[in-house]
């Protein structure tokens, strides 16, 4: 590991300014994330005030303060590729920075690569077309569009000096580590009283999030405003790490792993958009992607006498799945 990892690593893990992106406030919170362990790689990600003291060419730091723009208040593209509640940053907090927040800047070096929810090689602009997919339940937009590019450039822009082609198992706080097993088998009703304690505050009680004056203020965690069934944060090992890194917002890493697994499973036992995948059967549907996916998810399964995902639901938007969800070989056919 490089010197300057160290020198970082200590105010990375202990306190780390999360913007709390949702609100657009400059807000810092403690973090108390686990220290860096002997071997992992820590980056720590420029920041927009650095972008301006860069040589780069003004045209290229104006690109890369739009893909920002973009990843902080992607509502902006709502209805025409957004169609939920969500900005980048919803998942992706401090900004795409935030170790154990699903920091971005991994993707731009540890791809082109092999990804299993797909069954092929997917490279950044797909990635990133895959969130749009998702977890926004929109259309991405197009492969070398401007705001792809933006995106694409502002990830990049987070990675600077990171080697391409990086491994990315032993990046320090990348994406949402996952929590040990819980000791107890996870449960609704447990869950439900954690997310009454802690998260309807900012969530609402029917889960549809915060909205003030027209603007999103907190997202939605259920219902037609929210992620799809095909969003990786359905997966509730993804979700209880994302808790516990980083919810209640304002205090992270301050809830149990029992806790942060049950209010998991108590979110993602609830309706939500199909999923982009749907074959017109749930069950069909769940047994075609479960091993790659929804082995982790309640997608097809009945919790508290729901057979979830059981209808045709699309959400906001007037389609199923985007064009851009499609298979690739790369054979000269």
């Amino acid at each position: 590991m490089r010197n300057r990892t160290f020198l970082f690593a200590q105010a990375i893990a202990g306190a780390v300014a999360l913007s709390a992106s949702a609100v657009q406030a400059d807000i810092q919170y403690p973090v108390n994330n686990p220290q860096p362990k002997e071997g992992q790689y820590v980056h720590v990600p420029p920041t927009m005030e650095d972008l301006e003291k860069t040589e780069f060419h003004p045209e290229l730091k104006r690109v890369i303060r739009r893909g920002y723009d973009l990843f902080m208040n992607t509502q902006q593209l709502r209805g025409k590729n957004v169609f939920n509640s969500m900005n980048c940053s919803s998942c992706h907090m401090g900004e795409g920075r935030l170790p154990f927040a699903g920091p971005v800047w991994p993707a731009a070096v540890i791809l082109p690569n092999y990804r299993p929810k797909n069954d092929h090689v997917n490279n950044l602009e797909e990635r990133i077309a895959g969130c749009f997919s998702f977890s926004m339940n929109g259309q991405p937009p197009e492969y070398g569009s401007d705001d792809m590019i933006a995106l694409a450039a502002y990830h990049q822009w987070l990675a600077k000096g990171v080697p391409i082609y990086s491994s990315g198992k032993n990046m320090y706080g990348r994406g949402y580590p996952k929590l040990a097993e819980p000791e107890q088998k996870m449960d609704y009703q447990r869950g439900k009283k954690v997310y009454e304690e802690n998260c309807m505050i900012c969530h609402s009680s029917d889960g549809s999030g915060l909205v003030q004056n027209g603007k999103e203020i907190f997202p939605a965690v259920w219902g037609d405003r929210s992620y799809n069934w095909g969003a990786g944060i359905t997966r509730h090992f993804t979700l209880s790490s994302f808790v516990k890194h980083n919810m209640p917002l304002g205090q992270p890493n301050t809830l149990t792993d029992q806790q942060a697994w049950d209010v998991a499973y108590y979110i993602n036992s609830h309706e939500r958009p199909q999923e982009p995948r749907y074959t017109g059967d749930v069950k069909e549907t769940r047994e075609k992607y479960l091993d790659t996916f929804h082995v982790h998810t309640n997608y097809g399964l009945k919790v508290e006498g729901r057979l979830l995902g059981d209808h045709k639901n699309t959400g906001e938007k007037d389609f199923l799945k985007p064009d851009v969800l499609r298979p690739r070989t790369y054979t000269a056919d």
